[in-house]
């Protein structure tokens, strides 16, 4: 039996494509100003990756002038997400079950609290954790070490939930910690992983 959950925010709890709209809406107009960098499938796809992955990752697979990126990182950075937001549906079920939960996400920290607090889920987790990397160096295998030695979990005693094979879901392998993959659109089907499953209720199964 699992005793402890981790779970990733964007696209693991909720959509990111139901808020992007509004949440890019900046940050898209700030690329198409500097579209000159880019070419245009280079531009489009930039800005779907933005829904997928943290900025600093994206500015630098895309080469970002250092001039862009700065002016990236400063709009990100003081931004704030204040329109409602919902949860997967699914996650209902995480959301009730009993076990103790962690969530670790990557992202500019007043951005990411003000959506954990549209959604209202703070007391969802034992911790939160914002990985910055305007902050720190820290990175979630990082984190994910530490509440392991901080709580005297084993990697057997926990489960790693997420959407991303090269973030959280990398970060746990390395450790030798079980993950789930929630990935709906089947995108990762590659993907080495310890279960995968195109919604979240079937994670709960996995904890018993």
């Amino acid at each position: 039996m699992k005793k402890a959950i981790i779970l990733d925010l964007d696209n693991t709890i909720y959509p990111v494509s139901s808020i992007a709209e509004h949440l890019f809406e900046k940050l898209f107009a700030l690329l198409d100003q500097n579209a000159g960098e880019m070419n245009y499938e280079d531009l489009m796809a930039a800005k779907d990756d933005l829904t997928r992955r943290h900025y600093h990752l994206v500015a630098d697979k895309f080469n970002f002038s250092p001039e862009l990126k700065a002016r990236g990182i400063y709009l990100l950075s003081n931004m704030e997400y204040n329109l409602p937001m919902q949860p997967f549906e699914d996650y209902y079920h995480i959301q009730s079950s009993n076990i103790q939960k962690f969530l670790v996400t990557t992202g500019f920290t007043k951005l990411q609290w003000s959506k954990i607090k549209m959604m209202g889920i703070e007391d969802d987790f034992a911790e939160i954790h914002i990985v910055d990397p305007e902050k720190s160096n820290q990175t979630k295998k990082d984190v994910f070490n530490d509440i392991l030695k901080r709580y005297n979990y084993t990697v057997d005693d926990m489960l790693v939930i997420g959407d991303d094979p090269e973030s959280e879901i990398k970060a746990a392998r390395e450790l030798g910690i079980d993950t789930f993959l929630f990935d709906p659109a089947n995108k990762h089907a590659d993907a080495v992983v310890t279960h995968r499953a195109v919604n979240l209720r079937d994670a709960v199964k996995y904890l018993v």
